[in-house]
């Protein structure tokens, strides 16, 4: 071979060999930085979110509902006032009736033995529908709520004096309509 041509295979075969070496790719652009949030006030926490009760608990909690819409309230010796924990009851019961609207209840009256029997069915019928006015008076519709006297037939406790008597003088609430699917208040 001669001096020429083993000079171009050289040169041949190291622009091959250059010409395959990989060569580095030139860097990205770096990317723009994102513009600041534009300022809206106070930064404020969020709470995390609470934890999701288990069945039992929940079942507990709506055990509990139960009880508390069905607590009796007591009233004083001839009156149909409410009471301070008269009211205390009834705004737990309020709670309960927001978050289930399809519930229906029922308020019956009761008095102890002293008094007419037209008097006590009076009596009773008043207490009953001063319970009534007091739930519908915040937001609770009267349709929700049915009302019954008993005056002093039905007695809690029997027997005379004072102890009797105080337990005799009261609203009884039952559920009507809506307490198979009940939920505890939020």
């Amino acid at each position: 071979m001669n001096r020429s041509s083993r000079l171009m295979l050289v040169l041949v075969s190291s622009s091959l060999a250059l010409g395959a070496c990989k060569k580095k790719p030139a860097p990205a652009p770096a990317p723009a930085p994102a513009p600041a949030p534009a300022e809206t006030g106070p930064v404020r926490n969020t709470p995390a979110p609470a934890p999701r009760d288990t069945m039992a608990e929940y079942n507990e909690k709506v055990a509990a509902a139960r009880l508390r819409l069905l607590e009796t309230i007591y009233f004083e010796y001839d009156a149909d006032e409410l009471r301070d924990d008269a009211r205390a009851s009834l705004d737990a019961k309020l709670a309960i009736l927001n978050a289930n609207p399809g519930l229906r209840i029922k308020v019956n009256g009761h008095c102890d033995e002293r008094g007419s029997d037209e008097y006590n069915i009076a009596l009773g019928r008043r207490r009953a529908e001063a319970a009534k006015r007091y739930l519908t008076d915040r937001g609770i519709d009267g349709s929700r709520i049915e009302t019954a006297s008993f005056g002093r037939e039905r007695p809690a406790v029997q027997g005379g004096g004072e102890d009797a008597w105080s337990k005799n003088r009261r609203d009884e609430f039952e559920i009507v309509a809506g307490g198979e699917n009940l939920k505890p208040a939020s």
